[in-house]
């Protein structure tokens, strides 16, 4: 099995390194990651300017391309040119910190994963909820063992898993559950910083106000302390809208 690895927090980060650990059972593993950290630039592609690629060694462990681009880039740039074989899965992660409910449209940990699909491979996102002290090598243990179950008969070519493992705290995980992805915003805030000059810098940060209130979804499940696997696509249409959209009066000449 050959398996394209990639992630948002760059190629030297600790979820990177134990997802590669947990997976190199399975065959031959090509890794392909930003050189630095690319969080929340959802699924934005380098256009127009060239990409820098460098193979290096990451931690004396295993070699990987460091790709100067977005998660997207790495992916797209490693199926098209990279890579001597084509893959039979993309892997995208770990990330340090959930992605949940909207934040799935930001996070360049699932962009990775669904540029794979778009280009028609099996994919999946793996995320882990920040905690005190993140436990990589157990998440992606548990990943591994999500993704045989996927592999053994819940996932084909083109098809999208988002992983969000919870803290791994005592007792943690419960168990899995396959959960809906929330739609529930942020309480968003933005820290402002005066500088001479009327220059004004602002940083933004926010959390989730009522994850329990989301109930059956994937950020409610993750707050119980269940591993979440939600099925994604890359088809934005809203389904419902259609036949509202298509009754009405619409110009016949523009």
């Amino acid at each position: 099995m050959h398996i394209l690895l990639s992630n948002d927090d760059g190629i030297l980060a600790p979820g990177l390194a134990a997802m590669y650990r947990a997976l190199v059972h399975r065959g031959k593993v090509t890794v392909a990651a930003p050189d630095s950290v690319q969080s929340a630039m959802g699924h934005a592609i380098t256009v127009g300017q060239e990409i820098e690629v460098r193979r290096v060694h990451v931690h004396n462990e295993f070699h990987g391309w460091r790709v100067a681009g977005r998660p997207a880039d790495c992916v797209k740039l490693a199926a098209c040119e990279l890579v001597d074989d084509t893959p039979d899965l993309v892997v995208s992660g770990i990330n340090d910190g959930a992605n949940v409910s909207i934040n799935v449209l930001y996070s360049g940990t699932v962009a990775a994963a669904a540029e794979g699909a778009l280009l028609g491979f099996p994919a999946v996102a793996v995320s882990l909820e920040r905690g005190r002290e993140p436990d990589f090598a157990r998440a992606a243990a548990i990943a591994d063992r999500i993704i045989d179950v996927l592999l053994a008969d819940g996932i084909s070519p083109g098809h999208l898993i988002n992983i969000n493992i919870p803290d791994l705290t005592s007792g943690r995980p419960k168990g899995v559950r396959v959960a809906t992805q929330a739609t529930q915003v942020m309480e968003d805030r933005y820290d402002r910083r005066d500088l001479p000059g009327d220059v004004r810098r602002y940083a933004l940060h926010g959390d989730f106000a009522d994850p329990a209130g989301a109930r059956e979804t994937d950020l409610h499940a993750l707050h119980e302390g269940y591993v979440v696997v939600t099925p994604l696509h890359v088809d934005l249409t809203d389904q419902r809208r259609l036949p509202i959209l298509d009754i009405l009066e619409w110009p016949a000449s523009l």
